[in-house]
């Protein structure tokens, strides 16, 4: 806890490039950045009016600053992401390791092996890697070993052993996986050639492989040898058909990160490609979830550096969406056209896909996580202030112009509400009119709300374009709601949302999940509209059949209703049926009628 307020700390900071940590009453760190100028950004905190409200809140607790001078910005990047790994503060997105990725290792030994593994030993070995998944390695290693013949037994073949005639060929040698090195059957220089080359198979480079194998065929095939040429040109078709299903567009394109990032409200998904020598020989994405509103900038440059780190990558260009500030010795390209283009697109799309999967992931584990982030998607494409919870939506049904009524259903946390749901006969309208049954069913709706102090909606959807939606708003301007509680209309021909006073209307991406939601509603509320109408028109059909015989009111007609359910039923019954509802008399009258 600091005695020093706030403005004499801020006083001291310096004007140079650096990290900061805000730490709270308790000495807890809160948050950690980066900053070209110490002074200037930290002081931005207190100085600005922040939109986010997390980033308010922050700001409120922070009791003490400290910082760290570094050289440069490079510098205070590695710094920041080696600090927010190191104390994963609450307001900072989360950077965690994750230590169980596979590794290829090629063993150092006399004969080396060459196996997976997820443990990495400091004994000389070489490893490649990590890997994304266990599958990728797999792949690899059954294409090396449909090549190569490379032993799998861990013994020790140090020379002197090998001499001594220690050990004997094994299943392996005589099923053709392995020349024999144990009894000295191949030299340490054939075995130690085939390394080198699964090497540089490994980092995607073909070539050398390619290039051996085709020189051996061709001695083969000079000598007569067909079977053992037959073999070699096995091993080359199998090594091209790896190397085209994993060249992408330009095989010019070498030793380069490719990084892409797509963002929602909540999260942004950061796509890693890494390029050699035209192959992409890896592709991973990170899921980071934001805390203080931060850009896409903020976030593909942390994601960045913690990939990179994560494996291993020195590649000294980066292909990216935009231009970051990460090292002055790292190259950014930012591709516009061509085949770079296609690497950056196809990197986007994998981010994509990645959310999509990770979604239908929540929707089934988390469900409370999938209706918040719909709720922040829907206050977002909407331009509403609050997270819309609460929705209803308006429908007016009157074909042929009989019978008008309206529909109001409600959707609560993106989903139907139906115990909810009002049906509304119009009163006030006489013949179709649309916009005046619209101005009152909305009046009465929400009159009557307020009248019972019941909670309102935080957006109300209008089913029809700016017509219906500024009868509606007439209605809210007369109970002083206007303001209160966010309205939109959405037209059946293109699906355009409209906004009160804008004539431009928004259009939503056809696969987006706000349209979905405000589309459920519309055909909810028609549905449920017509329905209601189709069944009040059903009932005046029948009661006016039973209507037109004379001496029959109303009271009988529901006597008759109730006992016998249908206007056939009463048709079918005889007068002594009858009059045991509703008296002889009347029964006469009715039996005559149809009969």
């Amino acid at each position: 806890m600091s005695d020093l307020s706030i403005e004499v700390q801020l006083s001291s900071l310096p004007n140079n490039p650096g990290v900061y940590q805000f730490y709270d009453t308790d000495g807890k760190i809160l948050y950690v950045g980066k900053a070209k100028n110490l002074k200037k950004r930290v002081s931005s905190y207190f100085t600005k009016n922040h939109d986010y409200g997390k980033t308010r809140v922050l700001v409120k607790k922070i009791n003490s600053i400290k910082h760290i001078v570094v050289a440069n910005e490079s510098d205070a990047l590695l710094l920041e992401n080696s600090l927010i790994k190191k104390n994963q503060p609450r307001y900072n997105v989360l950077l965690r390791d994750d230590k169980t990725y596979p590794w290829i290792c090629i063993k150092n030994e006399r004969f080396p092996r060459i196996f997976p593994t997820r443990k990495l030993i400091k004994d000389g070995s070489e490893y490649f890697g990590p890997y994304t998944s266990m599958k990728t390695v797999k792949t690899l290693l059954d294409l090396v070993k449909s090549v190569y013949p490379l032993r799998t037994c861990n013994y020790d073949l140090s020379l002197e052993k090998i001499k001594s005639g220690k050990y004997k060929r094994c299943l392996e040698f005589h099923l053709g996986n392995c020349k024999g090195p144990c009894e000295n059957l191949q030299s340490e220089k054939e075995y130690h050639r085939q390394i080198e080359d699964i090497r540089l198979i490994i980092k995607g480079n073909f070539k050398s492989s390619l290039s051996y194998f085709k020189h051996q065929m061709k001695i083969y095939a000079r000598e007569m040898e067909f079977e053992k040429a037959q073999i070699i040109k096995e091993k080359i078709e199998v090594l091209e058909n790896y190397k085209v299903k994993s060249t992408i567009v330009n095989p010019k394109i070498s030793d380069v990160d490719v990084f892409s990032i797509f963002t929602d409200e909540t999260h942004g998904y950061i796509n890693f490609l890494q390029v050699s020598n035209g192959s992409i020989i890896r592709s991973h994405t990170l899921e980071i979830k934001k805390k203080l509103d931060e850009s896409d900038e903020e976030l593909l440059r942390l994601a960045v550096i913690e990939i990179r780190n994560r494996f291993n990558s020195n590649s000294k260009e980066l292909y990216l969406p935009f231009v970051v500030k990460i090292d002055e010795n790292l190259k950014i390209t930012v591709p516009k056209l061509g085949d770079k283009r296609k690497l950056l697109d196809l990197s986007t799309r994998n981010a994509k896909f990645f959310r999509q999967e990770r979604f239908k992931q929540i929707k089934i584990t988390d469900p409370d996580r999938h209706t918040k982030r719909i709720m922040a998607q829907m206050k977002a494409d909407l331009r509403l202030s609050k997270e819309p919870t609460h929705i209803e939506c308006f429908d007016n049904s009157n074909i042929q112009g009989s019978n008008p009524v309206a529909a109001c259903v409600v959707f609560k946390n993106g989903k139907p509400a139906k115990k909810e749901y009002r049906h509304f006969n119009i009163k006030t309208v006489i013949g179709p009119d649309d916009f005046a049954s619209m101005e009152e069913v909305v009046f009465r709706r929400y009159k009557r709300l307020l009248n019972e102090a019941e909670p309102l909606p935080q957006l109300i959807v209008i089913d029809g374009g700016k017509g219906q939606l500024s009868s509606a708003v007439k209605s809210l301007d007369i109970l002083g709601l206007r303001g209160k509680v966010a309205i939109i209309g959405i037209a059946k021909r293109l699906e355009e949302i409209y906004f009160p006073e804008d004539p431009i209307p928004l259009y939503l991406d056809k696969k987006s999940e706000s349209l979905r939601i405000i589309q459920q509603l519309r055909n909810e509320a028609h549905r449920f509209g017509i329905t209601f109408h189709r069944n009040k028109r059903s009932s005046k059909a029948i009661n006016s059949e039973l209507e037109q015989i004379e001496g029959i009111g109303g009271k009988t007609i529901e006597l008759l209703l109730k006992e016998f359910k249908s206007v056939k039923r009463v048709k079918e019954a005889s007068i002594d049926t009858l009059a045991r509802s509703i008296g002889m008399a009347k029964a006469k009258k009715v039996f005559e009628a149809f009969h």
